[in-house]
């Protein structure tokens, strides 16, 4: 059997250090390679460059600024230092976050899940990004039916309507009907947010 090819990673943040730290990091973890490095400024060229398959962002220890330029067309997983970070990278588009601090097996880990279409989401960064909405409802969700379940861990896989359909053997006004009921149930008002919730509910792992 042929083996999977490793997962080509641009290292993108405006420190050098920082870049170079992650680079370390991520230095002998399976699966991955390092297609280079990129300040913000460049990442139009360097996408272009290095034709990488995920972005690894640093988002810096300051206040977040937008974590993306409008040429970011690749999934990415953005390391923050705080829920304010993560926000702001999640509302950007990224695939996934995570705390700064991550060492290199979880890098590496949440690099091949971002790579697979997954979202990944830091379990300490949870709580803070749904806010006091989510931890009012903690524990009153209502019953999600079965086939709900099985939408909702092909949603937390980062499938689209048209594909739950096909996974499940149903029409796709069908699967949009289970995710909105998916949605209502849980008090949200996104997919990605219904991830996030269901994680906490422990409906679906991350």
């Amino acid at each position: 059997m042929e083996a999977t090819a490793p997962v080509r990673v641009l290292l993108v943040g405006d420190d050098p250090l920082a870049r170079s730290g992650l680079a370390f990091r991520l230095a002998h973890e399976p699966g991955v390679v390092l297609a280079g490095e990129s300040g913000v400024s460049d990442l139009a060229s360097a996408l272009a460059s290095h034709r990488p398959r995920v972005l690894l962002r640093d988002l810096g220890p300051g206040p977040p600024g937008s974590p993306f330029s409008p040429e970011a067309s690749v999934d990415s997983l953005v390391l923050v230092p705080d829920s304010e970070g993560a926000a702001v990278a999640l509302s950007s588009g990224a695939r996934g976050v995570l705390e700064r601090s991550a060492d290199g097996p979880r890098l590496a880990a949440a690099l091949l899940a971002v790579a697979r279409g997954l979202v990944v989401l830091d379990p300490a960064l949870a709580g803070a990004l749904l806010g006091e909405r989510s931890r009012a409802l903690a524990g009153h969700a209502e019953p999600l039916t079965p086939r709900e379940v099985e939408a909702l861990g092909l949603l937390a896989r980062g499938l689209s309507n048209k594909e739950i359909a096909h996974r499940l053997g149903i029409s796709e006004h069908t699967a949009k009907f289970h995710v909105n009921a998916i949605l209502g149930k849980l008090g949200v008002q996104s997919r990605l947010e219904a991830v996030v919730r269901a994680f906490q509910l422990g409906l679906v792992a991350l």
